[in-house]
């Protein structure tokens, strides 16, 4: 059964997040990665094989040892899909900011 896992639920996880952040500046292996964490090697292969599958990492064969790499295309598709929210919880902000503002030169 081939699962089609989404890629919101994948960074929901704050250990998926910090293996992205790890993974994001060099490339590593499966036992480099788990060496980061006090989690179990399988519990840190099942988080490298739900971000493998979100396409946030790609593996690559070197000799007998599985590298993986961080994926800045897919990435770069979440944050695109999040930048409209990000502008307008800005401009919110914003708004409020400048309300308060003037609330407080009023005192």
């Amino acid at each position: 059964m081939n699962l089609r896992r989404d890629p919101f639920q994948a960074i929901a996880d704050p250990t998926r997040r910090a293996i992205l952040l790890l993974v994001a500046s060099q490339s590593l292996t499966a036992g480099a990665i788990a060496a980061n964490f006090d989690s179990a090697r399988p519990t840190i292969s099942k988080h490298l094989q739900i971000l493998t599958e979100c396409e946030l990492l790609q593996q690559e064969q070197n000799g007998r040892e599985m590298h993986y790499h961080f994926n800045p295309k897919k990435m770069k598709e979440i944050a695109d899909f999040i930048e409209p929210f990000r502008l307008m919880w800005e401009a919110r902000f914003n708004k409020l900011e400048s309300v308060m503002k003037k609330f407080k030169t009023k005192k």
